[in-house]
């Protein structure tokens, strides 16, 4: 029971439900990845149960998320079969007051990337802790690079002044392998301000997929706080 309780959990639960509120029948809908972003798709899937809304089919961004997604009950589809996205869910590792972000903190930042850019409206989940004023300011840049690429692209990110660092897997000997059978390298960037250039930089070293810099993509940010205890919700306004 105490579970329940948790104030963090939920407000968690509340941002998700926030989301989950936004999205209409007959949409095709972006299914993030992250612990908030789970809420979302519980509510997206409590709502169809209950006949709030129909038609919806999801597209997953990672093996967590189209797990949930057939756990509540949510019909899934694939880029291959659709011609838009009305709407996508995520979460995000930072957000600055310009709702340029940084994803990747559970590898699963090229797949969202794909859908998150292609949706009509994306719509980002986080909690207070995740606003910063600057980018790299509590987080480190992730980028998917395949395999056999990884010391070159290492030394090209410490052309490019970061600090690069192969992410290694908890509860696992070895590196975090994505869900593209790719590499993690996380970098330390003293300074993020030209966020647009530098991720377009990055995606264009031989090798790497994908990077974590999400830039003029999200459109509404919902923020989760607590306040005396208790979860509050608040939209964020664009600087």
């Amino acid at each position: 029971m105490a579970e329940q309780t948790d104030p963090i959990k939920l407000m968690k639960q509340e941002v998700g439900q926030k989301a989950a509120s936004l999205v209409q029948s007959n949409s095709i809908v972006g299914l993030g990845t992250g612990s908030t972003t789970a809420y979302a798709i519980q509510f997206i899937g409590d709502r169809l149960k209950a006949g709030e809304i129909e038609n919806i089919v999801g597209i997953p961004t990672s093996f967590q998320a189209e797990v949930l997604a057939k756990e509540y009950g949510i019909p899934l589809t694939s880029l291959d079969a659709v011609e838009r996205i009305d709407i996508a869910i995520d979460g995000a590792d930072e957000v600055d007051p310009h709702f340029n972000l940084i994803k990747g903190g559970g590898a699963a930042h090229t797949r969202e990337k794909v859908v998150d850019s292609l949706a009509e409206q994306f719509i980002v989940v986080v909690d207070s802790g995740k606003l910063v004023d600057k980018l790299g300011s509590t987080f480190l840049l992730p980028v998917e690079v395949i395999p056999m690429a990884v010391t070159p692209v290492l030394r090209a990110l410490k052309a490019l002044g970061g600090q690069p660092e192969l992410r290694m897997g908890v509860k696992k000997a070895g590196p975090v392998v994505t869900d593209q059978g790719n590499l993690v390298i996380d970098v330390k960037f003293d300074d993020l301000s030209n966020a647009e250039d530098l991720e377009k930089t990055i995606n264009n070293l031989p090798g790497v997929l994908e990077n974590g810099l999400f830039v003029n993509v999200a459109d509404r940010v919902f923020v989760g706080e607590l306040q005396d205890n208790k979860p509050v919700v608040r939209e964020l306004q664009k600087a």
